[in-house]
């Protein structure tokens, strides 16, 4: 599996490349459409039944003894965050078409249909929506989603969809085309977004939930221009010193819900002055910011929700700004199923594959699977220098490991 796999990401890197290392193929343009092409392309040369949906998912179907069963379904998506790595999302369609490649070669024929599915618009950071491509495929894209506006052209996902030779009028009358109770399974093969396999030196990681959110896209401080020279302290309305007050009061937040033993993670990721408005010799009035909080706990969002709310109404009083926390957005945890958490953990341990269990703290379109009600499990590999970015280091070696845990998990014998 491992020199199928270097071939096919080698043909990847061609696709996208934006001269600087990184890899840019935003949903619903060329390069995404492209990666498509060159997926489907390899199906065919294994064999594999090609169809596409009318969002542009593809699907690569490895036929099993029993084509009325409920399919497995192996996915990712092949879009990318601007300058982005090759290995984000493309490692788990490579995966599951070198498990296919596996099993034609060794004439070995799956109880049910294997489906490797590559999915679309997966990187919110194009259109502000998760999961378009998977929620679509589910029939659980909402009709008015598609006038939302992607952000580098400003047009409708119904134009980018229309222009990739898709249908979004099929999907605005609530056409889908994987009907939940007809697959038995979806796992996703990834790589880790963060550095925990990397720092214990394991290859492959499986997956108990993948975290949820709570985001302030767009939230400002608004505080008061002055002399930084005339205006003493207690006169001042400072949004610098403002923000300062709200960074260590969400931290404690933060530190009291670790110690209750709640899952979170809180990110202040921007945060600016205008530079055009603010001197040395000015006290800042405005800062713009936004926040970002992730559980596998529904409740402790709710309770982190709160804190952010309270925290923000005691910091303005205090400092004498404003504080406006902008337009909320809320995406809600999904949990692993347990007993394909357990069998792949089990197939690892059978492969004698050094391996732990751990959440996601980055979205994935297995959640829209688990939260349709399908049977949903993720495989994470070992990646330095985290992802969304053109470091990205992942091993080949460690890909095809985590290829051989999900096959002896859901085609017993095979692997």
């Amino acid at each position: 599996m491992q020199d199928f796999i270097v071939d096919l990401f080698a043909r990847l890197a061609a696709i996208g490349a934006d001269g600087d290392g990184g890899f840019t193929r935003p949903s619903y343009g060329p390069g995404e459409h492209a990666a498509h092409d060159l997926m489907a392309a390899t199906a065919r040369g294994l064999g594999l039944e090609v169809a596409t949906d009318a969002a542009g998912n593809t699907y690569m179907t490895l036929p099993g003894r029993d084509r009325a069963a409920p399919r497995t379904v192996l996915g990712s998506h092949l879009d990318t965050v601007p300058r982005g790595g090759n290995y984000d999302g493309a490692a788990g369609v490579v995966a599951g078409l070198a498990m296919a490649a596996h099993l034609r070669d060794r004439g070995a024929v799956p109880a049910a249909d294997l489906t490797v599915m590559g999915i679309r618009a997966e990187e919110s950071v194009w259109f502000p929506a998760s999961y378009i491509g998977s929620r679509a495929a589910l029939g659980r894209l909402a009709p008015a989603e598609l006038e939302i506006r992607r952000s580098d052209t400003g047009r409708t996902l119904a134009d980018h969809m229309a222009e990739a030779g898709c249908d979004p009028a099929a999907l605005a009358a609530g056409q889908r085309y994987l009907d939940p109770a007809s697959v038995a399974a979806y796992v996703e093969i990834h790589i880790e977004q963060g550095p925990v396999l990397a720092a214990e030196g394991l290859p492959v990681g499986v997956v108990t939930a993948i975290r949820g959110g709570l985001r302030h896209h767009r939230a400002a401080i608004l505080g008061e221009w002055a002399h930084s020279g005339a205006t003493p302290r207690a006169l001042r309305r400072d949004a610098v010193f403002a923000f300062a007050d709200l960074l260590a009061e969400l931290e404690a937040a933060w530190d009291r819900m670790e110690g209750a033993g709640r899952d979170l993670v809180l990110t202040l990721g921007k945060a600016s002055t205008d530079p055009a408005a603010h001197a040395f010799s000015k006290v800042p009035g405005r800062l713009d910011f936004c926040l970002d909080a992730r559980s596998t706990e529904d409740a402790a969002l709710d309770a982190m929700g709160a804190e952010i709310e309270a925290v923000a109404r005691s910091v303005a009083a205090a400092r004498g700004v404003g504080i406006d926390l902008g337009p909320r957005s809320r995406s809600k945890p999904a949990t692993m199923d347990p007993a394909l958490v357990a069998a792949l953990a089990a197939a690892a341990g059978r492969l004698q594959i050094p391996h732990r269990t751990l959440p996601s703290g980055a979205g994935h379109d297995a959640a829209a699977f688990a939260q349709a009600g399908v049977p949903s499990a993720m495989v994470f590999v070992r990646n330095d220098h985290g992802s969304h970015n053109p470091a990205e280091a992942m091993d080949p070696a460690d890909l095809a490991a985590a290829a051989r845990v999900a096959l002896a998990a859901l085609v017993p014998g095979s692997a």
